[in-house]
């Protein structure tokens, strides 16, 4: 339940009218879901937000922006919004003004979308941005208090609209009554409309134009009453009208030849429009008229035309299959009011579910794997023929597959086959649960998605695969697991930069040499992609075998170089190689052009130690690599790291390495797990990093006796 019955609603409703606002909007976290929920909005129709009624935390738009980092977005206008939001400026193109600021007090609760016309300015105001984040801080404190009551905010099961007198507040009946005489006494014709678009008066000379009757009229949608403005065009003039609160008009012809002007002038109450007769018949590309037939089957309505847009742009920015399931579930399923999907793919011939929502476990089970002929649902037919199946009601479903509603549950069905390029990809299958017409052009709408989400599934599934294998190339070049040894702790973690492929040329590595020596090592071999990969395990390989026999740490380094020069790859690698005597804790550490590794002591003191480069491997075959030998205290940690960790564009690394070993030496703990997942958070997040990221954190302990081999 609400915090109180209206309390959201008056907050929303006095943040509009203090910051002037035409729209708004709060929007609430589900942080199990990691996902924004639309609660109340006000100032348009419902339908006009429904691409937005679920938006992702993590997905590229104004609310989300503003709560993941924590800061208002301000959109000046149109412009801005298509270079900065292409998705978000492609279902919602119109002149516009908006701000999205971030709703948090005892915890993050949501974000607040405010949004004026097109005459707004296209900057902000100190005054201004003082009244929207203080309107922000009075619904924090709001949502705080209700759930210190034990009565915290929920997201309805559809989002709740403010009418116009919360808004605006409640006017008397003697003024609208002297308007109505009033408008009644002009030659021409007029008519208003509410934020939803329904005709909430018409004056009798209107009625007579558009050449219904006036009552039957009233509490209609003009596209549903009268057949022929029942095209998308006259209802986004109308759109366009609510949302840039700027006037707009169009001719229409009235069959069979009577042509009408429409001008339409908006508020924040409603929309006035006036009507009179065309003084000649327009040549513009959006009339209609006697040469100009309607089609036959009715057009899809506006809402769903810009929703087939928002769903055409957010599938561009999916990955995996599993970003597709969620697009599909967070777009398709709200705007057509369904409660449950299933998406199936092609495999083997059999439909394999990728991906459901709103289905039991059991039933996804039993479900999953049917064959492509199965006489158990319309999948299989549906995908076989390139033809979708739509039932509206259970009887209509059990006539053909008796076992169908039963297994499910559900009362209505869409099966939606996803075919490219003439191939089966899938079956995307929406149902309901109460009975559902499925009109002409919502078929159509429909059809149409599922041919988009096809080309999408395709990508996807091509994606995941060379995923996997990447990632299980990459298992394979690092070490499972990294020995153990009396007296030392280690920790490594090896994360990628390449968005695509997740592999790269980074590799750590601990090796044992006898009972009281070990070896630690880390490079970067240049590159993100498969070669890099490749060569990568050719240099551990190398290393591995080289130290392992004996050879002392210069050596180590000069063999592996001499062996990339023989199979000249191409690319180079830098390297750093550390020899731990555990008896003595000492350390015999070379260089070949690796950054310097840092040293955290017990005391807490951090530092990068001085270990002179040699060349890099393979690019010289005389190169010579100089010998650093340090005593290592007992509880220091040695931090291998490559350049992933520091380098940011356009800063000085010396620097950053400078700057992480301060770091290094304010956090209160010695164990290397913890440490690393401090170093980790200290660099930059994964979708502003270049670079891959490989850290092996060795920490020596006091001295064991001597161990078995390992």
């Amino acid at each position: 339940m609400p915090p109180r019955s209206g309390d959201l609603e008056a907050a929303l409703a006095e943040t509009m009218r203090r910051t002037g606002a035409s729209v708004g909007a709060f929007y609430l976290l589900v942080p199990e879901q990691d996902l924004l929920r639309l609660v109340v909005v006000g100032g348009v129709p419902a339908d006009l937000a429904t691409p937005w009624s679920r938006v992702a935390l993590a997905s590229p738009a104004p609310v989300s922006d503003a709560l993941r980092e924590d800061r208002m977005v301000w959109i000046g206008d149109q412009t801005e919004m298509a270079r900065r939001y292409p998705r978000s400026a492609v279902a919602l193109p119109y002149q516009l003004t908006l701000a999205a600021v971030p709703v948090s007090g005892e915890r993050r609760w949501g974000s607040l979308l405010l949004m004026w016309p097109g005459s707004h300015p296209p900057r902000t105001s100190r005054r201004e941005r003082s009244h929207i984040t203080s309107s922000s801080r009075r619904l924090a404190r709001l949502l705080d208090e209700a759930a210190a009551a034990g009565r915290p905010v929920t997201v309805p099961d559809t989002p709740r609209v403010l009418s116009r007198e919360d808004v605006r507040g409640p006017t008397g009946s003697q003024p609208a009554m002297a308007a109505a005489d009033f408008a009644e006494r002009l030659p021409e014709g007029c008519c208003a409309l509410d934020l939803q678009g329904r005709i909430a008066y018409v004056s009798a000379r209107g009625a007579a134009l558009l050449g219904g009757d006036p009552q039957a009229l009233l509490g209609t949608l003009p596209w549903q009453a009268l057949p022929w403005l029942d095209d998308p065009v006259y209802e986004d003039r109308y759109r366009a009208a609510v949302i840039s609160r700027r006037p707009v008009s169009f001719t229409a012809c009235r069959p069979p030849d009577r042509w009408l002007d429409f001008r339409l002038y908006p508020d924040a109450s409603g929309v006035s429009v006036r009507i009179t007769p065309a003084g000649r018949q327009p040549d513009t590309p959006d009339a209609t008229g006697p040469d100009r037939p309607a089609p036959a089957a009715a057009p899809a309505r506006v809402g769903q035309l810009y929703q087939l847009l928002h769903l055409t742009a957010a599938l561009t920015e999916t990955v995996g299959v599993q970003d597709v399931v969620d697009v599909v579930a967070d777009q398709i399923m709200p705007a057509f009011g369904a409660q449950g999907l299933v998406l199936s793919s092609a495999e083997s011939g059999r439909l394999r579910i990728t991906g459901s929502r709103g289905y039991p476990r059991h039933v996804v089970e039993q479900l999953d794997g049917l064959p492509m002929d199965t006489r158990f649902t319309p999948a299989g037919q549906a995908l076989s023929t390139g033809v979708p199946s739509f039932f509206g009601h259970p009887d209509e479903m059990a006539r053909i597959y008796p076992e169908a509603p039963r297994v499910s549950g559900k009362q209505a069905w869409a099966f939606l086959p996803m075919i490219v390029s003439g191939r089966p990809v899938g079956v995307c299958v929406l149902t309901y649960d109460r009975p559902h017409t499925f009109p002409a052009e919502e078929r159509a709408v429909l059809t149409s998605l599922a041919g988009l989400v096809a080309q999408a599934l395709d990508r996807a599934r091509l994606y995941d695969a060379k995923h996997q294998l990447a990632h299980g190339l990459q298992e394979a070049l690092l070490p499972h697991r990294l020995p153990s040894a009396p007296g030392l702790r280690v920790a490594a973690r090896y994360l990628p930069a390449t968005r695509g492929m997740d592999i790269g040329g980074d590799f750590y590595d601990l090796l044992r040499i006898d009972a009281t020596t070990a070896a630690a090592v880390i490079g970067d071999v240049q590159g993100h992609n498969v070669a890099a990969a490749a060569l990568m395990g050719q240099v551990r390989t190398a290393v591995h075998t080289h130290a392992t026999a004996g050879a002392a740490p210069e050596e180590v380094l000069a063999r592996t170089n001499r062996l990339l020069l023989d199979l000249d790859p191409g690319l180079f690698t830098t390297c750093l190689y550390a020899r731990l005597d555990l008896d003595r804790r000492r350390v015999r550490m070379v260089s070949a052009g690796h950054p310097p590794p840092l040293l955290r002591c017990p005391d807490g003191r951090a530092r990068r130690l001085d270990v002179p480069p040699g060349p890099v491997l393979g690019v010289d075959p005389d190169a010579v690599y100089p010998v650093t030998e340090l005593d290592l205290p007992p509880g220091a940690v040695l931090v291998l790291y490559t350049d992933g960790l520091v380098e940011t564009a356009g800063t000085d690394i010396e620097q950053a390495i400078d700057h992480l070993a301060g770091h290094l030496a304010t956090w209160s703990t010695e164990d290397p797990e913890r440490l690393l997942e401090l170093l980790l958070e200290h660099a930059d997040p994964a979708d502003r990093r270049t670079d891959d990221i490989a850290l092996l954190l060795v920490r020596l302990g006091t001295a064991t006796a001597p161990a078995g081999p390992p």
